[in-house]
């Protein structure tokens, strides 16, 4: 330990010597890590913009009443009363008829808002209407919403285009309109859109704010309103409800808690990941791709460091035998190798963090621009402190391993053997 001090000095002056090698070594380790941190802040960032595409519009848990077949046909019956043996042939079973509201659906929400799972819940309510203009009659859905409620659970406002939830909270015979729908009706904000419900009622609607998915199927159809409205457009009273989203905390409890609804409530429920189950398989692969090719970005990188500081090692076979022949114990030749190379890769791993961080806010100011997403106009990139604290890590480990094993094989050469050469 006394001698560390002057072991770290010689190991000073072997990397001021030769300015040339260790600059090219600090390179290297300098674009491994400033592009692994550059790759990963840009795919996650891009990884989590297209995440959020689904996640932030797709409630954890929905529930709705389903049309199905009834479990029970009358043709059944036979069977239940002890004549199996009759065979029956049955065509076109009629779907059982329900109601399209959900029963009781305060009292569902009240209950579930107790759950400590839950972070949000909104109601909805859909209604069949077609947008008027003159004598043309486009196909539609109006959906009735809580717009501040649903703006801080699924981030509304990142699809809204000149305006806000807020403007259709304040508004209550206002409409947010489909861009698609505006477009082929030559409408814009502050203009008013006619549209008649499933029984001809017609309802004139002001227009507060344009909405635009990126989904040309629902940006032709889709528009929303406050949930009263939706309720007086499609005729009905203020119980119903077409729909309940639910928001957990967590979305790994979706699933579990999804059954238990369903079977407590006697309602069809669905959770997020049933939903999506090939968004899900997508965002493992993309994650899989992204952390593999950063993984192989630096074992190539760890391996071009090892190779210079081996031939670092080697042109420095004099200095190991002077050392030695001085007094120097193996030990000793080791850890100045050793603390050269964790030089290295100190500034090296430093001018990587600084490039990779230059580089991904370079990307971030970089215009993007997604029908998908108005609101972004920039690349998105992840700057998690996690990727360079694990880049700087990462140098410093590659270093010192890429510094150590040439270091212990110098460390046994017999100095004689070198002098005698010479």
């Amino acid at each position: 330990m006394k001698n560390n001090p002057l072991l770290f000095r010689i190991a000073k002056t072997h990397v001021v010597a030769r300015k040339k090698q260790s600059a090219i070594a600090a390179l290297g380790v300098t674009f491994g890590i400033g592009t692994f941190i550059t790759l990963m802040s840009f795919m996650t960032g891009l990884n989590g913009l297209l995440d959020g595409l689904i996640l932030n519009r797709t409630p954890h848990i929905r529930i709705y009443n389903e049309v199905k077949p009834s479990e029970l046909q009358a043709v059944m019956l036979d069977s239940l009363y002890g004549n199996a043996s009759t065979l029956h042939t049955i065509h076109s079973i009629k779907p059982k008829k329900t109601a399209s509201n959900i029963r009781n659906n305060r009292g569902i929400i009240n209950e579930l808002s107790d759950d400590s799972r839950v972070k949000g819940i909104t109601p909805q309510v859909s209604a069949r209407v077609f947008y008027q203009s003159g004598s043309v009659l486009l196909n539609g859905n109006l959906i009735g919403i809580n717009p501040l409620e649903e703006d801080r659970l699924f981030q509304f406002h990142q699809y809204i285009i000149g305006g806000k939830p807020s403007d259709l909270a304040s508004n209550s015979r206002g409409v947010i309109l489909g861009a698609g729908v505006a477009n082929k009706l030559s409408l814009k904000i502050g203009d008013n859109v006619s549209m008649r419900n499933s029984k001809g009622k017609l309802v004139r609607l002001k227009i507060v704010a344009l909405f635009q998915s990126g989904l040309a199927e629902v940006d032709n159809l889709q528009s929303y309103t406050n949930i009263k409205t939706a309720q007086l457009v499609a005729g009905e009273n203020t119980g119903y409800v077409t729909d309940i989203h639910i928001k957990l905390h967590d979305i790994e409890n979706a699933a579990e808690m999804s059954e238990e609804i369903s079977k407590h409530f006697d309602v069809s429920s669905i959770d997020i990941k049933k939903a999506n189950a090939q968004f899900e398989t997508g965002t493992k692969i993309r994650n899989l791709i992204t952390y593999a090719v950063s993984i192989t970005l630096l074992l190539v990188a760890g391996f071009g460091i090892y190779n210079i500081l081996n031939m670092l090692i080697y042109e420095k076979m004099n200095d190991i035998a002077i050392l030695k022949a001085t007094g120097f114990s193996s030990g000793d030749v080791q850890k100045v190798f050793i603390y050269q190379a964790l030089i290295i890769g100190l500034i090296g791993g430093m001018l990587g963090l600084i490039i990779g961080f230059l580089l991904s806010y370079g990307i971030s100011k970089s215009p993007f621009e997604t029908a998908a997403l108005p609101t972004v106009k920039t690349f998105p990139v992840n700057f998690n402190t996690w990727y360079y604290i694990g880049g700087a890590f990462f140098a410093l480990i590659t270093t010192f391993f890429a510094g150590f094993l040439p270091a212990k094989k110098a460390s046994k050469i017999d100095p004689v053997e070198i002098l005698r050469g010479q």
